[in-house]
């Protein structure tokens, strides 16, 4: 499956966590049914007729009050998780890492996980560190792509060579791609309803046993039906806590073999991911976490949070055996003709958090030149959304280790990381170039002028694509800046775009990543289907694409042509003879719109725009930059194609 079919595959798993939430609930209805009728039947007289079964009225209030202790459970912790990621991080322990950070360790994982979004066209999700954690484990969550986290173990940084972590963070990143982060989340959320009922059976039963007895010989009768109220809940919120962890086994288990042969797919260095899953089984702690949380998010770790679930044949475990996930890695194809990332290494050498040389030295892992653009074909776009592979890691690596000193250390430096960008903004144009420049010289004064002017010649070497890697790169950078100076670098970046109000081609794929990365909303819910709710959005996108690229009319509006016959029904639409005219206002309340296309729909539609940049098999890099910034508009991952 593609990235768009496991999308809806998510989806589709949604519902089926639904169905399974509404038969846990029918069967602990109709447990307290039945604990009502024996108890009502304790009361049955001659007087008052036999024992009666069914009684309509006593069910109604049973399903009433269990359904809405529940709801209010569930809700409560959606609640609780509305930060998403963030949230259950700091439930588990974490600590969010600083991108700026000095220590090397803690470097070397934010290096990792950086390279891999990098390569994958992802955003560089939060990193958070679970100091008091000695297993091996991982964990990727939140509502969303751009709202990820990745959180790992102390245990990870202590036990795994960068190769074995490479491999565990690749295998968190299949996640992120496949859309099981979001289902992660409702599933704590639903599963917690389930578990209510057994936690408040359990503080009755404890305030009945250290409150009850001055009151116990005055009302005899009510303590024992508070207590056997109590004892119901227990069992019965028992079965709930049963219930949820088959539903947690059942939808997580066959997604963890899926995220581990992806993880080496990645990465195509099998002994990375093989070496980190036999340590689990090799340390004392395995992959068990302290944390009281622990259980709750026992579906999104990497590894069997709890070790004491051996019974019952494993059903309840939510992970297969170590056993079963080595022996079908070693089943698992790799892909021929690119060389693995790095033979694996079972050490860490102390060179290791140099990678994205941060702290100087150079990489070696790729030729000189590599890095132009590729020209794919619409075919091989589409597949290589959502995914990565060594070679794209390789290159990430060297073009970071060979960026110049003061590009690499601005990536440490927020107020830097925003000259880095004003410099990839300022245009070669002298007019345009002088009028840019006096804007910056105007806001920031003729120090930041000067700086700019120094990073401006060392950005203008850069290769064809590497201007948006860059920024990517950037990113983490530039969200350390305080609210106010991230208000001004936005306004600053929007006006070195759009000069004199006229937004400037080159720069709107530069925009756009911006806008997408920085933004603090949590984007637009996917909830349309059909084609026709959407056609007119589409025109102006596809010819926004067309005109780049092209200097001939009739080539322009046969690449626009071409892409609008993607698109599910477009016989029976109305097609233009002539490219529509566009503003940028247009383009970005189109693609607002385009994004809340459900996945099997934004699919045709990320297919029309791949067909009309690239059918004519001859890319250029201001094409390429801006179909992939627009694809990662619409929540999907576009990694770089770099030659």
């Amino acid at each position: 499956m593609n990235f768009f079919e496991h999308q809806d595959q998510a989806r589709r798993n949604t519902t089926k966590l639904l169905l399974l939430f509404g038969l846990s609930i029918a069967g602990m209805i109709a447990a307290f049914y039945g604990v009502a009728i024996a108890v009502l039947s304790t009361q049955v007289t001659p007087e008052l007729g036999g024992l009666v079964l069914w009684r309509p009225g006593v069910l109604f209030w049973v399903a009433s009050g269990t359904l809405a202790f529940m709801v209010v459970g569930s809700s409560i912790k959606m609640a609780q998780l509305s930060q998403g990621g963030h949230s259950l991080a700091k439930g588990l322990g974490g600590r969010e890492l600083n991108p700026l950070t000095d220590d090397p360790d803690e470097q070397r994982l934010i290096n990792v996980v950086s390279e891999m979004a990098l390569a994958s066209g992802t955003p560089i999700p939060a990193v958070y560190l679970l100091d008091d954690e000695p297993g091996i484990n991982a964990f990727a969550a939140g509502h969303t792509a751009d709202k990820a986290v990745i959180g790992v173990t102390r245990g990870c940084l202590d036990q795994l060579s960068r190769d074995e972590l490479q491999g565990v963070i690749g295998h968190e990143f299949s996640h992120i791609f496949n859309g099981d982060m979001g289902l992660n989340l409702k599933l704590i959320g639903v599963i917690h309803g389930l578990l209510l009922i057994y936690i408040a059976g359990r503080v009755v039963l404890r305030l009945s046993y250290y409150g009850g007895s001055s009151r116990r010989s005055k009302d005899d009768k009510g303590a024992g039906a508070v207590l056997a109220a109590a004892l119901a809940m227990v069992v019965i919120g028992y079965l709930g806590v049963l219930c949820g962890r088959l539903i947690k086994s059942a939808v997580s288990r066959e997604r963890e073999f899926l995220a581990d042969a992806s993880a080496v797919q990645f990465t195509r260095n099998p002994e990375g991911l093989t070496g980190a899953l036999r340590k689990i089984g090799q340390i004392p702690s395995g992959s068990t976490m302290v944390s009281p949380m622990a259980e709750t998010a026992s579906h999104l770790l990497f590894g069997e949070a709890n070790g004491n679930l051996s019974f019952l044949g494993g059903w309840f475990a939510t992970h297969p055996p170590l056993g079963e996930r080595l022996r079908r890695l070693g089943q698992v194809p790799i892909p021929q003709g690119v060389s693995p990332l790095t033979v694996g290494a079972s050490v860490s050498s102390p060179d290791e958090s140099l990678v994205m040389g941060l702290h100087g030295g150079t990489s070696t892992a790729v030729q000189p030149g590599i890095a132009t653009i590729a020209s794919p074909n619409p075919s091989q776009f589409m597949t290589a959304i959502g995914t990565t592979d060594a070679r794209r890691l390789e290159q990430v690596r060297s073009l970071l280790s060979d960026l110049p000193g003061e590009i690499k250390s601005a990536l440490q430096n927020p107020t830097a990381a925003a000259e880095v960008v004003y410099a990839l903004l300022v245009r070669t144009k002298p007019a345009l170039q002088t009028q840019q420049i006096e804007y910056l010289s105007n806001t920031y004064g003729p120090d930041c002028r000067q700086r700019v002017g120094q990073i401006y010649n060392q950005v203008r070497a850069l290769k064809p694509g590497q201007d948006l890697l860059l920024l990517e790169a950037l990113v983490p950078a530039l969200q350390q800046l305080d609210a106010e100076a991230g208000r001004k670098f936005i306004q600053t970046a929007q006006a070195l775009s759009q000069p004199g109000g006229r937004l400037l081609p080159a720069n709107y794929p530069l925009q756009l990543i911006l806008r997408k990365r920085l933004s603090s909303g949590s984007g637009q819910p996917a909830t349309i289907t059909a084609i026709t709710d959407l056609w007119g959005d589409a025109l102006v996108v596809l010819a926004l694409l067309a005109r780049v690229g092209h200097t001939r009319p009739e080539d322009a509006l046969y690449a626009f042509k071409l892409g609008l016959s993607q698109l599910p029904g477009a016989k029976t639409q109305t097609s233009p003879n002539q490219l529509p005219p566009v503003n940028s206002t247009d383009i970005n309340a189109s693609l607002s719109r385009l994004e809340q296309a459900v996945p099997k729909l934004k699919q045709a539609i990320v297919d029309a725009c791949a067909h009309t940049v690239l059918a004519d098999n001859d890319v250029t890099p201001a094409e390429m930059g801006l179909l992939r910034a627009v694809v990662i508009t619409l929540d999907c991952p576009a990694p770089p194609f770099l030659k």
